[in-house]
Formats: C-alpha cells, sequence, structure tokens
C-alpha cells in the first residue's frame, strides 16, 4: 500500500493546495514580498508526545524547504498555559510573520489576540479555539468526526452487549474542543444521547445505545489523563475500582490507551474488554496490529504542520491566505479509521494502510 502523504506530495499539496485547501487574495506590501526570511513560531502542547515530535518534525523539514526561520517552543504538559503564553509574547517581540500552536485551553486566548493586534497571524494546529475566530484559521482532524468512528465501530463490535463504559479524557477542569468532540462524537458514534456536545460528562449515565445491534450501556465514569500513558493507568485504574466490569474503553489518545491496557493486564482483566483511541502514530497502529487497541482513528500531524508553515511563507511572500474546508470553520487534514476487525456500515482502513501512512 502506498503511503497516503510522502513528502514531496505534502510540499506540492501545500504549494498548490491540492484539492479543498482554496488560497485566496489579501493584500501584501512590498516589504512584506521582499527577500527576508519569514519567521514562524511553532509552539505546541508539549514535546514528547509522539504527536506533537512528529508535528515539531514536520514544521522543521517544510520550514528548511522553504528557507522559514522557525522557532519551536512547548508546554511541559496539557496544563502549561504559562509556557505557551510566553512563547507567544517571544514572537511578538521578535516580530516573527505567525505563529503556529496547538492551544492548551482558553488560558493563552488573549495572547493570542494579542499577538494578531500585533500583526502576526496565527494558525491552531491540531486543537481548535472555541470560538474558531480566535486565530486566523486552523488547520486540523475532525475531532468529533474522529470520535464518531471509533464510536460507530464500537457500538458494532459490543454486537448488542451491555456496554460498560470508561471514558478517558484529557481534563476535568476545563473544557476544550479536542476533548468534548471526540468523547461526545465517540458517545454519538455508538448512538447514546447527550446532553450539552460543547461539555463532558453530560451525558445520560445509563439507557440504551442505538449503534450497531443497540444494547443498553452503563458509563461508570470520566476520568482526566492529560493524555499521557502513566494518566491513562491511573485512570482505569480508578474506575475498575469503581466497576471491575468494565468491556468498553474510549481513550482520547493512543499514550492514554496504552496505559488503559496496562491497568487492565495488571488487573487480570484485559481479555474481552475493547479500547478505542484516537491519533493513528506508529506506535499506537502496532498496538492495533497487537491487539491492545481495538481500533483508533488516524490523523496527520506532519501535514497539518507542513500546511502551516507553507500558509505563513505565502502570506508573506505572495499575499495568499488560506480558506477552511467548505461547510466547515477549519480546514480538515482527513482522518481514517484504522482496524484489522471491520465492522458491517462503519468505513475503515487496513492495519497495514495505518502503518504506511502512521508517524512517529
Amino acid at each position: 500500500m502506498k503511503k497516503l502523504f510522502s513528502r514531496r506530495t505534502l510540499a506540492a499539496f501545500a504549494v498548490i493546495g491540492a484539492s479543498s485547501l482554496i488560497l485566496t487574495a489579501c493584500s501584501s506590501s512590498s516589504d512584506d514580498a521582499g527577500g527576508d526570511k519569514v519567521g514562524v513560531s511553532l509552539i505546541t502542547k508539549n514535546d514528547t508526545n509522539p504527536f506533537f515530535v512528529a508535528m515539531i518534525a514536520g514544521a522543521k523539514a517544510k520550514a528548511a524547504e522553504l528557507g522559514v526561520d522557525l522557532s519551536v517552543a512547548s508546554g511541559k504538559d496539557e496544563t502549561d498555559d504559562a509556557a505557551q503564553i510566553a512563547a507567544i509574547e517571544n514572537a511578538i517581540s521578535k516580530k516573527d510573520a505567525g505563529i503556529l500552536i496547538t492551544p492548551i485551553s482558553g488560558g493563552v486566548y488573549a495572547a493570542i489576540t494579542k499577538a494578531r493586534e500585533a500583526g502576526l497571524y496565527v494558525i491552531a494546529l491540531d486543537t481548535p479555539t472555541d470560538p474558531a475566530d480566535i486565530v486566523d484559521i486552523t488547520f486540523a482532524t475532525d475531532n468529533c468526526k474522529a470520535g464518531e468512528l471509533i464510536g460507530q465501530w464500537a457500538a458494532a463490535k459490543m454486537g448488542g452487549k451491555k456496554a460498560i463504559i470508561a471514558l478517558l479524557d484529557i481534563f476535568n477542569d476545563k473544557n476544550v474542543p479536542t476533548d468534548y468532540c471526540r468523547d461526545n462524537g465517540f458517545l454519538k458514534g455508538m448512538g447514546i444521547p447527550l446532553g450539552d456536545p460543547k461539555k463532558l460528562a453530560d451525558e445520560p449515565k445509563t439507557g440504551k445505545y442505538t449503534g450497531g445491534k443497540g444494547g443498553s450501556y452503563q458509563i461508570v465514569g470520566n476520568v482526566a489523563t492529560l493524555g499521557a500513558e502513566d494518566g491513562g493507568r491511573t485512570g482505569m485504574e480508578q474506575l475498575l475500582a469503581k466497576n471491575p466490569n468494565i468491556n468498553l474503553v474510549y481513550t482520547l489518545n493512543e499514550p492514554a490507551a496504552a496505559g488503559a491496557f496496562a491497568a487492565l493486564k495488571a488487573a487480570g482483566k484485559e481479555k474481552g474488554v475493547v479500547i478505542v483511541s484516537v491519533d493513528g502514530g506508529r506506535a499506537g497502529v502496532e498496538n492495533v496490529k497487537a491487539g491492545v487497541i481495538g481500533a483508533t482513528s488516524q490523523q496527520y500531524p506532519l501535514l497539518m504542520a507542513d500546511l502551516g508553515v507553507q500558509a505563513i511563507y505565502d502570506i508573506i511572500k505572495t499575499g495568499t491566505k488560506p480558506s477552511t474546508t467548505d461547510g466547515l470553520d477549519f480546514f480538515d487534514t482527513g482522518v481514517k479509521l484504522i482496524t484489522d476487525d471491520p465492522q458491517e456500515g462503519v468505513p475503515s482502513e487496513s492495519v497495514q494502510y495505518g502503518l504506511d501512512n502512521a508517524w512517529g
């Protein structure tokens, strides 16, 4: 199976805006179009999660190709708003042309607004802001669709059995689109009625799911993991203590899924438990192959970063701005469900496809 995006294809895609990336003209001064290097700051949530490691690698490769002066900064973890704010302030001081950021939370929004008011073009990668117009544009996975795909697959996989569900999220004290979109997307895919789609843990805790053959469900609880493996393990331990009969685990990402599996295995309960996740990194897809994760929604962080660097370069050099995908308030970089256990009516690709297109 050929790769979905080779490095050469990524470059061409970013330059010409293949298929749905539409570039629209904007004003550009002659100074902007000059020969000086374009300065761009990439600010990620951390520099240890393989997703952000891949994103940094993609940005560096594109920056080297274009001659962009790229600076990289990261928080220490998913709670470090202060580090992101400091990096934004530094980009303003350096008079960068633009910022690419995976915003940790609404705590960084005021700093983003300050950067835009100073003339920097700000692009969110992976994590949308709420509202979307806090930034100039977002390049991201459709996180709601990513969640919905694994929910549809999980409902079909249950085959009508009672689903006793653990929900492993990012936060329990912050409300960010990536978190609520994936979690509520999963519930929607399962056919579980939602409360407020922009809130976590707002759905009925028991009832009927209508996906697949349908059946009854019980939600044991939501636990914050900070998207980390150790958070996934401790979160799973907490929920197993509440109900040792959990048979379906939603995890917001694959490190949390690996931690959840470790907790299940330590408790001797890994057999018969279905884990679903989102990411599509190499380690995660290998865990699908090994049976640790039943299915994962694959996203493409290298593409997000590649397109982001290209977009800021084009704004300065050619006076063009990127546009959102039709019908959305962001540019959708795509998502595929990866599993070797396909379920009827749920679109998916094989593990080999996932490995061919994995990052990290």
